[in-house]
């Protein structure tokens, strides 16, 4: 009994001592001097040169590709470039300028099935959104309207206003996979019976078309589903997850109510993501992986090379190596084959007019 209860102190004294290096490694980190390179970033090209990103892979989830690409960054154009995007929780100076784009309707005729009901007589907005207001979805795939008035203007419905058509938009296609016939059949049903209420009549598609539409879209977010992800390995003792939680909100990143942390875009939304690779029970973790989702974010922004910058930053700071999936560093030569794999990936995006970032995207890769 003596002997077990000396083991049993000894494993528990072991384990807290372990802890306990692995929260002062953090704090040290993040306690140090270094410059760092999310709050300077053009003062650090020369170090984002090698930085080597992780591999190209592809798998089948839910009947939609995915792919984690191995990522890319124009050094050279990143020197250049003034509009490299800076975070807004850690910038030093002005975020860019993005370019303004045209209000985007929530009702899209490219990605979504939209089917028009036309009044008898107009109608006012009020009596249009106690009708709309419980159809939002069918099954999983988002419900959208707009309005159009006298002067042939479509814009959201609003109280006050006064509509002569009504326009009905389902989503055709998410990660999820493409609309079906039974969602088809119920969006129809459910829109058949708001017409009959508001003396509407709605042109009804065919439904064979419709689900060639969504197949051929499908087709399109399947080719694109594109990520992007590094990761950084301890070289030595594992990090504390509560100090390094603490730690990398002071960096900027945000922790979202799903367990994420983000980095926020400046705009509302995220830049990338970044995963510890542990249970909420564990206490340590020796690998960090940041993650974009490449057509979630604009090219304007910079996605990767700021991504680039805060995995560089944090295993210096934090006494770690940038790796691949296989734990292995990667070669200047890869950089540069993905980088021209990354610009030709944001061209095909644009020529099909859903341009990486766009609200387009964004709906398409939910």
């Amino acid at each position: 009994m003596a002997i077990g209860g000396t083991i049993v102190v000894g494993v528990v004294i072991f384990n807290k001592w372990q802890e306990h290096k692995a929260k002062k490694s953090v704090e040290r980190a993040f306690s140090t001097g270094h410059d760092d390179v999310l709050m300077n970033p053009h003062d650090h090209v020369e170090e984002q040169a090698s930085y080597q990103p992780q591999q190209y892979q592809q798998h089948e989830h839910d009947g939609v590709a995915d792919y984690r690409q191995e990522p890319s960054l124009d050094v050279a154009t990143m020197a250049e470039d003034d509009q490299a995007f800076v975070p807004d929780a850690i910038q030093a100076e002005a975020a860019p300028a993005l370019a303004k784009q045209e209000k985007e309707l929530p009702v899209d005729e490219l990605i979504d099935c939209v089917i028009p009901l036309e009044f008898d007589t107009p109608v006012r907005g009020e009596k249009i959104l106690a009708e709309i207001h419980s159809l939002r979805y069918v099954g999983k795939k988002p419900v959208h309207f707009i309005g159009q008035s006298h002067s042939g203007e479509r814009d959201v419905i609003a109280h006050g206003g006064i509509y002569t058509t009504l326009f009905a938009g389902i989503q055709m296609v998410s990660r999820g996979g493409p609309l079906n016939e039974l969602e088809y059949s119920e969006f129809v049903m459910k829109l058949r019976e708001i017409a009959d209420r508001l003396n509407a009549h709605p042109d009804i598609p065919d439904m064979s078309q419709v689900m060639s539409t969504a197949r051929e879209l499908h087709q399109f977010v399947s080719e694109h589903d594109a990520q992007l992800s590094v990761n950084i390995m301890a070289n030595s003792a594992p990090w504390a997850i509560n100090t390094l939680h603490a730690a990398l909100e002071k960096q900027g990143f945000d922790s979202r109510p799903d367990g994420r942390l983000v980095m926020p875009d400046g705009d509302g939304g995220a830049l990338f993501s970044l995963s510890t690779n542990v249970g909420i029970s564990e206490t340590v973790t020796s690998r960090l992986t940041l993650l974009l989702d490449v057509p979630c974010v604009a090219p304007a922004r910079d996605g990767f090379g700021a991504m680039a910058a805060c995995a560089k930053s944090l295993s210096t700071r934090l006494g770690g190596t940038v790796v691949d999936d296989g734990n292995q560093p990667i070669s200047k030569a890869a950089l540069d084959e993905i980088a021209e794999q990354v610009h030709a990936f944001y061209g095909a995006m644009a020529e099909s007019e859903i341009p990486a970032g766009s609200v387009r995207a964004q709906r398409l890769f939910s």
